[in-house]
């Protein structure tokens, strides 16, 4: 039998999911802003579904900058795109 499986909130349509269905993006204590893939870097996270509607929704509303109190890079947001395979 298995453990209790971790379940997070997206930040596009508020959807509580479990953990491993999400993009995780991370301001590191020293105010670096980046992907996380595996979910498991220390800092303040986000996440988002990786559903093209929601990635569309937070990345134009620009949630996740307002969410880390600092700006995305755009970089981060490219790859983002990409690890979805969505374009915007």
């Amino acid at each position: 039998m298995k453990g209790k499986v971790p379940l997070r909130q997206c930040m596009g349509c508020r959807e509580h999911k479990p953990k491993t269905e999400f993009f995780r993006v991370v301001r590191s204590p020293q105010g670096e802003v980046t992907l996380d893939l595996t979910g498991k870097k220390p800092g303040r996270g986000v996440y988002v579904c990786k559903s093209p509607e929601c990635l569309k929704r937070v990345i134009k509303g620009r949630a996740i900058d307002r969410s880390l109190s600092v700006p995305v890079p755009p970089e981060v947001l490219e790859a983002i795109k990409s690890a979805a395979g969505v374009e915007i």
